[in-house]
C-alpha cells in the first residue's frame, strides 16, 4: 500500500477516538451515584468486601431521595441539594449538587460542587471518599474543557489513597485521557500502564492504550493491547475501528479490511461505524483469484 494513502485512511478516526475517549460522561456520572447510593447502611456496619465504606444511615436516605431528584430534574435535584446542605447534608449534599448539575451538562458548577466535596469530605477525614469526589470534579472538568483542572483534579484523587482495584485504575485511564488531550504522551502512557495493571479487564484501557502506543510508534505494542481489547469486547466497534488501523499500518491489509467491515456491521449509523466504512471505501479494492 502506498505510504501516502495511509493519513488518508487514518483521517477519518481522529473524531471517533475523541469521542471514545470521551465516553458516555452522562452514564459514568449516573452509575457512580447509583454505586454511592447502593452502599448505603447503617452506621455501624463495616466496610464492605471491596473496600467502600457504607453510607451512614442519617445521610442514606435523603441521598438517595436526592439522587432520585436530580435524575428526574437536575434544577430539582440542585434545589434539594441546596436545601439539605444548608440542613447539616455535610459532603453527601455536595456531592448529590454535581451529579445535579452534571446531569444538566453544567460542567462549570458540577466541578465546583465536586470540589467542595471533596474538601468538606477530608476535613471529615474520608479520605477514599474525597479521593472520588476529586476524581468525579475531574471528569466534569475533561468535559467542560478545561484539561489542566482535570488533570489537576485527577492527581489529587490519586493523592488522597485509593485502594489498589479498578476504581484507582480507572482513575489513572481518566487521568491518561486528560494528558493525551494535552499532548503529555509519557506521562499519559506512566498512566495507562497503571490502569492496565489495575483495571486489567477494563477494554476500554487496552484500546486506549493500543491508540496511544499507535500514535507515538510503538506498533508491536499497539498489536498486543489491541489484540486484548478484541478479546474482551469481539463487539464493539470502536475496538474494531482501531483493529483496522493499526493493521493497516503494519502491512496487513487483510486484517484491516476485516475489521473494518465489523466495525461497519457493527455501528452503522454511529462514528465508529461511519469512519470504518470510510476507510473501507478509501482501500484499493480487492484482489480475486483467476
Amino acid at each position: 500500500m502506498p505510504f501516502l494513502l495511509l493519513p488518508l485512511l487514518l483521517q477519518a478516526y481522529d473524531p471517533e477516538i475523541e469521542a471514545v475517549m470521551n465516553r458516555s460522561r452522562k452514564q459514568k456520572q449516573e452509575q457512580r451515584a447509583a454505586a454511592a447510593a447502593a452502599a448505603a447502611a447503617p452506621a455501624a456496619a463495616p466496610a464492605r468486601e471491596d473496600g467502600k465504606v457504607p453510607i451512614p444511615a442519617k445521610f442514606a436516605a435523603p441521598f438517595q431521595a436526592c439522587l432520585d431528584q436530580a435524575i428526574e430534574s437536575p434544577d430539582a435535584g440542585v434545589a434539594f441539594a441546596q436545601k439539605w446542605r444548608i440542613e447539616g447534608g455535610s459532603f453527601y449534599a455536595r456531592h448529590c449538587m454535581g451529579f445535579a448539575y452534571a446531569r444538566a451538562e453544567r460542567w462549570t458548577p458540577a466541578i465546583v460542587a465536586f470540589e467542595q466535596a471533596a474538601e468538606e469530605a477530608e476535613r471529615s477525614g474520608e479520605m477514599v471518599e474525597a479521593a472520588r469526589l476529586w476524581a468525579q470534579a475531574g471528569n466534569a472538568a475533561m468535559a467542560s474543557g478545561d484539561l489542566p483542572k482535570a488533570r489537576s483534579d485527577f492527581d489529587a484523587a490519586l493523592a488522597r489513597g485509593l485502594p489498589d482495584g479498578l476504581e484507582k485504575g480507572e482513575v489513572h485511564l481518566d487521568r491518561a485521557r486528560a494528558l493525551v488531550a494535552l499532548n503529555d504522551m509519557e506521562a499519559a502512557r506512566d498512566s495507562l500502564d497503571i490502569a492496565l495493571t489495575q483495571a486489567p479487564k477494563d477494554p476500554l484501557a487496552w484500546l486506549l492504550s493500543a491508540t496511544l502506543a499507535r500514535r507515538t510508534g510503538d506498533m508491536r505494542l499497539a498489536q498486543a493491547h489491541i489484540a486484548r481489547a478484541v478479546q474482551l469486547s469481539p463487539d464493539d466497534a470502536s475496538v474494531a475501528l482501531e483493529e483496522g488501523n493499526i493493521a493497516v499500518l503494519t502491512d496487513h491489509e487483510d486484517i484491516a479490511r476485516a475489521a473494518w467491515g465489523r466495525a461497519a456491521k457493527l455501528a452503522p449509523d454511529a462514528p465508529a461505524g461511519k469512519a470504518a466504512a470510510d476507510n473501507l471505501s478509501r482501500l484499493p479494492a480487492a484482489k480475486t483469484g483467476s
